[in-house]
């Protein structure tokens, strides 16, 4: 640029640095007798052209460099700007999973290639449409500028010098298996690309992209929600030059995670990690809006706030009945698991018994029956303990090292209570609750007593 010193850009993505190239600041008559010599080049040399010419700026393919000319008034000086690839791979060179390589080259129909700027997704668009192309499937490109280094069976169709409406016209009339559509920007090549898609045509599009999901998102709003993934099958996100995410995207009618009414079911567009098949992330409306929901991990058992408050519901059911399993399934409804015989006692003539919990809990209840699983229960190791009675506790010491671990109690064969082993290896239950005082009569009386995990 004039009026400063050149720089040159050096290494491979992720390893970049920068570095000065002459020492003397370019002037202005010389960056712009670079530019004239530029263009001079380009208008005599078979594989050189002008990609793209306006007011402000011109941009141009010469050989495999990029150059980007701006000037004034578009820009405050003259500037001239040149890329290149860094290196020119094979989709073998990738070193794809197995799952991933099956996927490409059997099943995968609409693939969007996202990354940040330089991190190499052209790189791998260039090495997927030879691939492509090798496997004896006709293979076009739609670019702007056209600047991947392809084979001569490779037709490449500049967007610049055409219209959307044609290049959709061409691209149908010739028939191709695979469009590689480089560098999508604005909303008319997310329609042309969406409208291709759904004509039948293998789309790969290549997007910017700080994270993978964002690569989706940029087609919210140009396109129907419930269009998405009948257009994106596959999200490949690239990173320092390699391969770091791939997504799978599905369309399901369920009822979207965090909620739990049945009647809340709607299509949810769904975002799974191709490897594991777990979902990250769900897209669906909501009102008017659309939202991307991110899928945490339920950690419902490492939450101290929800352990205590199942742990209460457990003992406000067990005077109802001793077999009562009580799961939270958020923070304002629970279901009670209890044996069929005690459900019309704890629901109540009419549902009172049920709505007087309710409003004491300040919960919904849904009370199911509890299916009883012997062959569960004779899998459970019974552990081996001493008992004392203090001053507040009934105390379990157990002999082998079951600290903090969740343990069911047991009395004369039924299940009572389930609580957790302290830090010291002692099961402390509290006199004064109604566990307790069953416990401490049943220590003193001698009954049998058991504990397993």
């Amino acid at each position: 640029m004039e009026g400063v010193k050149v720089f040159a850009k050096k290494g491979v993505p992720g390893k970049w640095k920068f570095e000065e190239v002459c020492k003397n600041e370019m002037t202005r008559e010389e960056v712009r007798e670079i530019s004239k010599e530029i263009i001079e080049e380009t208008s005599i040399r078979q594989d050189g052209f002008i990609e793209l010419e306006r007011r402000g700026s011109t941009i141009v393919q010469l050989g495999n460099y990029r150059i980007v000319i701006t000037r004034p008034p578009f820009a405050d000086g003259y500037e001239i700007t040149a890329v290149r690839p860094v290196k020119k791979l094979k989709l073998k060179d990738y070193k794809l999973a197995e799952k991933l390589d099956k996927r490409i080259k059997e099943q995968a129909e609409g693939i969007l290639i996202s990354g940040a700027p330089g991190h190499g997704k052209s790189t791998f668009a260039q090495a997927l449409a030879e691939h492509y192309a090798s496997q004896k499937k006709i293979v076009k490109t739609v670019e702007a500028p056209r600047d991947l280094a392809l084979p001569e069976n490779v037709t490449q169709y500049a967007i610049s010098h055409g219209s959307a409406e044609e290049v959709h016209d061409v691209l149908l009339l010739s028939r191709p298996d695979y469009t590689i559509f480089d560098e999508m920007r604005n909303t008319q090549d997310f329609r042309l690309f969406a409208d291709l898609r759904l004509s039948g045509v293998g789309m790969v599009g290549v997007v910017h992209a700080t994270n993978p999901v964002d690569a989706i998102q940029r087609f919210i709003g140009r396109i129907d929600l419930g269009v998405i993934p009948q257009i994106i099958d596959t999200v490949i996100f690239i990173k320092n030059g390699g391969v770091e995410k791939v997504y799978s995207v599905l369309m399901q009618v369920k009822v979207p995670a965090g909620m739990t009414e049945a009647d809340l079911a709607r299509p949810v567009v769904t975002v799974s990690d191709f490897s594991t098949g777990k979902i990250e992330f769900e897209i669906y409306s909501y009102g008017e809006e659309t939202v991307v929901v991110p899928i945490s991990e339920e950690k419902s058992s490492c939450s101290p706030a929800k352990r205590i408050a199942s742990e209460s519901l457990q003992t406000a059911f067990l005077k109802y009945s001793p077999n009562a399993k009580v799961e939270l399934i958020s923070d304002n409804r629970c279901k009670v698991f209890v044996p069929e015989r005690d459900i019309a006692r704890i629901i109540g003539k009419s549902g009172s018994n049920i709505d007087k919990l309710e409003k004491k809990l300040g919960i919904r209840i849904d009370v199911e029956p509890l299916e009883e699983n012997r062959a569960t229960e004779e899998r459970k190791e019974i552990l081996s303990f001493s008992s004392q009675i203090t001053k507040k506790y009934v105390q379990f010491m157990l002999v082998e090292n079951y600290a903090r671990e969740e343990v069911d109690i047991y009395l004369n064969g039924q299940y009572i209570a389930s609580s957790r082993v302290g830090k010291k290896n002692i099961l402390k239950i509290n006199k004064a609750s109604k566990v307790g005082k069953i416990l401490v009569d049943a220590v003193n009386k001698g009954e049998k007593i058991e504990i397993k995990i």
